[in-house]
């Protein structure tokens, strides 16, 4: 079980404990303990648990978000919560939680064996995106050594190592027969599994050395039944949870700077179909340069606009082109037809993100920044292919839940 798992387990059993002592209901027990350790999910306690400087606010954070939901979710059932569930489940978060957290990382880190590989392929390729990893795992994966292999240089060199990484199959042919013998001995792993386990994303380079692997997964790439439910679900949420705000910012963008209250504009969807984007308008109607950069178009924001751009509000009425099916809740963002163009004819392989829906959040917004350039374009889009390889309704469920902390704490793109 990975560390990630047993604290998300104590944490679960500790929250059940409290909770039962407290209000002696199994079924709120159970009930108040999910909805707190998937507030602490969602707010990314449990990711790489690393515990840095915001470590203990975001179990706060979390603590209270949670309690809003549970008092939500009570309102129907009225389960009786004694005033000392919240006194002591607090206590439990702000004590406990921290100092189990800190102690079982240093322990993970410290017992975890070092993983060292011995690569098949040039240094020069790849040294790169295997730093990265190196980098990403703290120092438990380590590539000891580089070969463009012969079976008698293979065969010595893999006695400095515990496991073999393929990062180049054309290299690969030349010691298939002794990889064969030595995969009794010493695990072989390919580059492709690793960097997306590791990094989280699909390097261009990687697809372009795996090309036909990579055909085939994304050949098999399909919308899923429970996708489209979750999205009818998620969107019908969203507007009841929603509609008072966009009724109050429609007003307040009225009154601040007049017609339209809604910006429209065509994007590219799925299959490069073109849709019609729309948003609560957030800047002054004033006309202005395609090409003025960023800076310019932030002075333009209404005052209204600034404060539904930072909570995302503005986005909030895409919930109705979700409903209709012309988007999803998760998905790659949808471009500009001129963006699209720009980054179709110099991105390898970026048309595979326009396989599925584009979604009103994703991978790629909460793991990368704002892009502004072709090379930031192109680790976006890294970002989106894999989740387009690796997209299932647990990972939907993941974006959605971290949504909520991309905007409280002010991270990912916009």
């Amino acid at each position: 079980m990975s560390i990630s798992r047993t604290l998300f387990t104590i944490d679960f059993v500790g929250f059940f404990i409290v909770s039962f002592l407290t209000t002696n209901s199994v079924l709120f027990s159970i009930f108040s303990s999910f909805f707190l350790v998937i507030s602490l999910f969602a707010f990314r306690v449990y990711e790489n648990i690393e515990v840095k400087n915001d470590h203990f606010l975001r179990i706060i954070v979390a603590y209270f978000f949670g309690i809003a939901i549970i008092l939500i979710f009570n309102l129907p059932f009225n389960f009786h919560i004694s005033k000392f569930f919240f006194i002591s489940s607090f206590l439990m978060s702000i004590t406990l939680l921290p100092i189990i957290h800190f102690v079982l990382y240093k322990f993970a880190l410290v017992k975890t064996p070092v993983k060292k590989y011995l690569v098949i392929g040039r240094k020069e390729e790849f040294y790169d995106i295997l730093k990265e990893i190196e980098e990403k795992s703290k120092g438990k994966i380590k590539f000891v050594d580089f070969i463009n292999p012969s079976p008698a240089v293979l065969k010595e060199k893999v006695k400095t190592a515990d496991r073999v990484l393929v990062c180049d199959l054309e290299l690969e042919e030349y010691v298939k027969d002794d990889l064969e013998i030595l995969s009794n001995t010493y695990k072989v792993e390919y580059l492709p599994n690793l960097v997306e386990k590791v990094l989280k994303r699909i390097p261009i380079k990687v697809i372009e050395k795996f090309e036909e692997y990579y055909k085939i997964s994304f050949r098999n790439v399909s919308e899923s039944p429970a996708k489209r439910l979750l999205d009818i679900f998620g969107s019908i949420v969203g507007l009841i949870v929603f509609s008072p705000f966009m009724l109050i910012a429609a007003i307040a963008i009225l009154v601040e700077d007049g017609r339209p209250v809604v910006f429209k504009q065509e994007r590219v969807g799925k299959n490069e179909r073109l849709f019609e984007f729309i948003k609560l308008r957030s800047l002054k109607n004033t006309r202005i340069d395609k090409n003025s950069p960023n800076k310019d178009i932030e002075k333009r924001a209404l005052k209204i606009g600034k404060i539904i751009r930072k909570t995302r509000i503005d986005e909030s009425l895409q919930f109705l082109l979700v409903l209709k099916g012309k988007m999803s809740l998760v998905g790659p963002r949808p471009e500009m037809i001129e963006y699209h163009e720009m980054m179709k004819g110099n991105i390898p392989y970026y048309t595979y993100r326009l396989l599925l829906k584009p979604g009103l959040t994703g991978w790629a917004q909460l793991n990368y920044k704002h892009s502004s350039t072709l090379e930031e374009y192109k680790k976006k889009t890294e970002y989106d292919l894999y989740y387009i390889k690796n997209r299932n309704i647990f990972l939907d469920l993941q974006i959605i839940l971290q949504t909520l902390e991309a905007i409280f704490w002010k991270r990912g793109a916009r």
